[in-house]
């Protein structure tokens, strides 16, 4: 229908593009074609409505990228928002539990900006003008108003923890000096201070330094600090020895895997004996050794050969040293590192190839032979004996075969590998099977007798179908917003989702219990370990993806470390932690080491367990060292809570003899409470 036509029906309508009045009379008095302005209008109405057309077959064709471009902006916003409530929480718990700061219930980042103001002796109208009531600007000698100063000029707060001890600055002349005191500030210096989605970590530095006050921008004058300079001139004041008076940490390094070769032999005494004697005039504690299952039973099952461990550990005694001993049920070394394989015992391998689901299996079928899956714990697949059989005898062995070592009291400490690298996890972020970080990585499964655990668990809960693995979970390098599973409000927190990862989770539970019990019976009267990971990527997101596909229903919504404690603390295991630190890659995976780091190490301790640490393998520069060392003795704990030991993991062989001695030793004295 035409423009005219309209014009005909509808006397009374108003069109926009002609003059009403003309273009209704030429209508009714000429039934001819229209001219002038009328048709110049009809022709323009009679183009929109085919271009009106043409448009909505366009909009319906990218109707579909246009929703989805949308969806995952919409979800990047819900994760950075996620993030910032995150930060805001644990800044508000700490203000009011460690500085006594009187924060309303619901209090925001204005209310935090306005009690560290008034703190430094700012007066905060309620309107938020904000001012101070002397012009004594230049004897200001408090931390407290300097960090005011420069909050009042920005348009973001900093995320800090409590204020116990104030760092004070002697004046604002042209070069200003901050006194040696414990630092308060611990923001990333990788990210923009002014960042609302700065991460809250600890930090330490030992590098001296001054700093130049004239080239601060903040109103050209040299009385107030940018805050990213102050932040670096405190850092730069502390010195090596402020860890002197802590508490005493005893220190462990790792030796290296391969000075025992597959035959069970001491590959290079005489360099063992030089390095050791370097670690001895280290102060170094005591050494761990792993004890390999695939080389000490490798050949014939139940034949162990321990006699180039019995020569490691007489050289060891030389020097007075205490030895930490690895029950290592893992593999190692078989990646492109170049270091020595050492493989599950060759029996068991040939058990593997007649019946491949012994080993640990992912969604697609691939099979994963570091360490056996728990499905055979209790399966009597492996010669006639079950996999906690298995593991037992080899205790017992080492057991009956050292006993004058552990009487003589050289051998203090056991840790019982319960999972691929030793850790208490499912081998879940396998780099053999393409894991790279920061990938979720994939739930292992889906061997038969994990399969059968699952349909049984499945039946008894009244749900049959629910026997099954997630098929909307991704793969091993999928970020959790690319999941269906993972992602915000996704199946893991559906009724099948919650009923899955409690499964998933408790037949990691079981499995260390399982064990554990036996290791008890073995190692009666001895220090247990065991090695929990620190997964701690994609831990600002709602799900913790990571953490679920490694067994750990941590989800933002409830303790999935509380479980797993309560087990540790059933046969009084000393649970060591492997510290991580933060890291430039890790702001796009929303990892949080320190908040992970947070939450077990202080469940640990409320749990009443012993808690140890370890360095991960990022760990080697003193500044990271350093933020281990502030995690193993916090110094804002009120109850003066500590690790029991630290292991040290070198970032090299021994045997090739590049061992960085003069780091390690400046750890052991920070450790140790002593001056550098």
């Amino acid at each position: 229908m035409n423009t005219i036509e309209n014009i005909d029906e509808n006397p009374n309508q108003e069109l926009l593009t002609q003059p009403p009045t003309q273009t209704q009379n030429q209508t009714q008095s000429h039934s001819r074609r229209p001219r002038g302005f009328a048709a110049t209008a009809a022709a323009a109405a009679a183009a929109a409505a085919a271009n009106n057309n043409s448009n909505s077959n366009n909009n319906n064709a990218s109707s579909g990228k246009g929703k989805k471009e949308r969806e995952k902006e919409k979800e990047r916003t819900k994760l950075r928002e996620r993030h910032r409530r995150a930060i805001t929480s644990r800044m508000l718990a700490g203000l009011r539990q460690y500085g006594n700061f009187p924060l309303p219930a619901r209090a925001d980042m204005n209310d935090v900006l306005a009690a560290l103001a008034r703190e430094a002796g700012w007066t905060v109208e309620p309107d938020g003008t904000t001012y101070r009531l002397s012009n004594q600007s230049q004897s200001h000698h408090h931390l407290h108003q300097q960090m005011a100063a420069a909050a009042a000029t920005t348009t973001a707060a900093f995320p800090v923890r409590s204020v116990e001890s104030p760092l004070s600055v002697k004046n604002c002349s042209v070069k200003a000096s901050v006194e040696c005191q414990p630092s308060v500030l611990r923001i990333d210096e990788s990210l923009s201070p002014a960042s609302f989605d700065s991460v809250v970590i600890p930090e330490r530095d030992s590098r001296g330094g001054e700093f130049n006050a004239s080239t601060s921008p903040i109103n050209n004058s040299v009385e107030c600090l940018e805050a990213d300079q102050l932040i670096q001139d405190v850092r730069a004041g502390e010195h090596e020895d402020d860890f002197t008076g802590t508490p005493y940490i005893p220190v462990y390094v790792m030796l290296a895997n391969h000075v025992i070769n597959n035959f069970c032999q001491l590959v290079d005494p005489e360099l063992i004996r030089q390095e050791i004697s370097h670690m001895k005039a280290l102060n170094v504690d005591g050494v761990i050794v792993n004890c390999w299952w695939g080389i000490v039973e490798g050949w014939n099952p139940q034949k162990y050969a321990w006699s180039g461990y019995r020569e490691l550990f007489n050289i060891i005694r030389e020097f007075n040293l205490k030895v930490q001993v690895v029950m290592a049920f893992h593999e190692y070394g078989a990646n492109d590192s170049g270091d020595a394989w050492i493989s599950l015992p060759q029996w068991v391998m040939e058990i593997g190839k007649g019946n491949q689901d012994i080993f640990f299996t992912d969604r697609e079928g691939r099979r994963n032979t570091e360490c056996l899956s728990w499905g055979v714990d209790k399966e009597r697949v492996l010669n006639g004996r079950t996999g906690i059989e298995v593991y037992f005898d080899f205790m017992r062995s080492f057991r009956t075969e050292f006993d004058d070592l552990f009487v003589a009291g050289l051998i203090c400490a056991v840790e019982i590998g319960l999972g691929p690298s030793g850790e208490l996890k499912y081998p879940s972020l396998s780099e053999r099977m393409g894991w790279r970080y920061p990938g979720i990585g994939e739930f292992q499964c889906y061997d038969r007798y994990l399969q059968q655990s699952l349909r049984k668990a499945a039946k008894l809960r009244g749900h049959s179908f629910w026997a099954r693995g997630p098929d909307n979970a991704g793969q091993y390098n999928s970020l959790p917003h690319e999941t269906g599973f993972f992602c915000e409000r996704g199946d893991y927190d559906s009724y099948y989702g919650r009923f899955f990862l409690n499964w998933y989770a408790q037949t990691l539970i079981d499995h260390a219990d399982n064990v554990l019990s036996l290791a008890s019976l073995a190692f009666e009267e001895t220090k247990i370990i065991v090695k929990v990971p620190g997964v701690y990527w994609w831990y600002k997101t709602a799900s913790h993806a990571a953490e679920l596909t490694a067994g750990y229903y941590n989800p933002s919504n409830q303790d999935g470390y509380a479980p797993v404690f309560e087990v540790l603390k059933k046969h009084s295991v000393t649970m060591k932690f492997v510290c991580a630190v933060p890291s430039l890659q890790d702001q796009e995976a929303l990892a949080d080491p320190e908040g992970l780091s947070w939450q077990v190490l202080n469940l640990a301790w409320d749990r009443g367990l012993a808690v140890a640490g370890e360095n991960a393998l990022s760990c080697y520069d003193r500044e990271g060292c350093m933020r281990v060392v502030e995690m193993a003795k916090p110094r804002n704990d009120p109850d003066r809570r500590h690790f029991s030991f630290f292991m040290y993991q070198q970032p090299s062989s021994l045997l090739q003899g590049t061992i960085c001695f003069s780091d390690l030793g400046y750890v052991i004295k920070c450790m140790h409470g002593k001056k550098s």
